[in-house]
């Protein structure tokens, strides 16, 4: 299949086409690409799977995890990290620090990939379906009841779009903090809304929880980056972490991935306050065994307000194929998470490939046992 060289990047125009490359480029290393069938097909009919490779020691004490697309169309630009880190390790010969592995995890949300949406089969942001112990699949935060009729207008788009003068009243109404919040944390009561984080453990979180100690084997040292893009200025990237302000951990994580900005997921409009994100999850269970540490890397793209509006007119459109403005906000949807833009192509695979190396050597800092 076709796919578009920018830099040392490789951005694909499909799913399939994405984890082609990926198995191709881990084949050329010498690696096995172990799939995880996810049950439904693509588009064209493909299967969906979720597809592990490993690189470097085989029985390693300091691992790397690096994840793309658990939301789903975010791994377009994902994919292409992954898949240029391969192609660069290939043509350069660089070796790993000593006990050292990377562990990829391609396209964690394998339908989202491959029909253009953020969501899975059920229509769950798999990033707010790894509830806790004692949490519960139930309910919704205030402000989302409140602005439901805003977020999901039960009819589909309409030809002139009125969402601008509507998200302005919103806005004035309700106030910009209340919005953000309303969208950030996840809420499970509206099955067919946006940012529903499900009823139940979907199989790709299932298969997460159950297989992650095992993709990392007994490694004392795992540092986990899980790729997102569309919050925040365009190209510019952030980290985010579950580690609370002000922690020890936190801190750490600051001062050895400076001068890039660490902050905690949701700070300045509800921090931690986001429930089933992964990053905690795997911080509560595998953080209890080993040192672990998750850092989120967020590429910005668009202003918010045209992200939301992509998101919500797909939403709207998803289960309506027939409708004449189908392709047009599929399309669209790809473009606010993975920008056609040379330059933001070319600067976030040139971040992306920075941290993973980055990553790999904080690995190695042996003041982590200190924190």
């Amino acid at each position: 299949m076709a796919t578009e060289r920018i830099g040392d990047g490789v951005f694909s125009p499909s799913f399939g086409a994405a984890r082609d490359r990926f198995r191709q480029a881990a084949k050329a290393l010498g690696a096995t690409p172990q799939p995880f069938q996810i049950e439904g097909r693509g588009p064209s009919g493909e299967d969906l799977t979720i597809d592990v490779v490993a690189i470097g020691a085989a029985q390693p004490a300091k691992v790397v995890v690096v994840s793309s697309g658990i939301h789903g169309v975010e791994g377009f630009f994902g994919s292409a990290i992954q898949t240029s880190w391969l192609e660069g390790v290939a043509r350069s010969g660089e070796e790993l620090p000593a006990e050292t592995a990377v562990v990829l995890l391609h396209a964690l949300n394998p339908y989202g990939f491959a029909w253009r949406r953020r969501f899975n089969e059920n229509n769950v942001d798999l990033n707010r379906n790894f509830l806790l112990p004692g949490e519960a699949y139930d309910g919704a935060p205030r402000e989302y009841e409140e602005l439901n009729w805003f977020i999901n207008p039960k009819t589909p788009p309409p030809r002139l779009s009125l969402f601008l003068p509507l998200a302005a009243f919103v806005m004035l109404r309700y106030g910009k903090r209340t919005v953000q919040a309303a969208v950030s944390q996840g809420q499970h009561k509206f099955e067919d809304g946006l940012f529903f984080g499900g009823k139940r453990a979907e199989a790709a979180t299932r298969l997460v929880q159950a297989q992650f100690a095992s993709w990392v084997g007994q490694a004392p040292r795992v540092l986990h980056l899980d790729f997102h893009s569309g919050l925040g200025r365009f190209g510019v990237c952030r980290l985010l972490s579950v580690e609370p302000t002000g922690s020890p951990r936190g801190r750490w994580l600051a001062q050895r991935f400076a001068p890039r900005r660490v902050e905690p997921i949701g700070e300045g409009v509800a921090p931690n306050t986001a429930r089933g994100t992964m990053g905690l999850w795997l911080n509560r269970t595998l953080g209890a065994e080993r040192l672990y540490a998750f850092l989120a890397p967020e590429f910005g793209t668009y202003c918010a307000i045209r992200v939301f509006e992509a998101l919500r007119d797909e939403n709207r459109v998803h289960r309506r194929p027939e409708h004449p403005a189908y392709e047009k906000i599929k399309t669209r949807l790809v473009e606010v998470f993975c920008p056609k833009s040379a330059a933001w192509r070319e600067a976030v695979v040139k971040e992306g490939l920075d941290l993973i190396r980055k990553a790999a050597e904080v690995c190695q800092d042996e003041s982590w046992e200190a924190h």
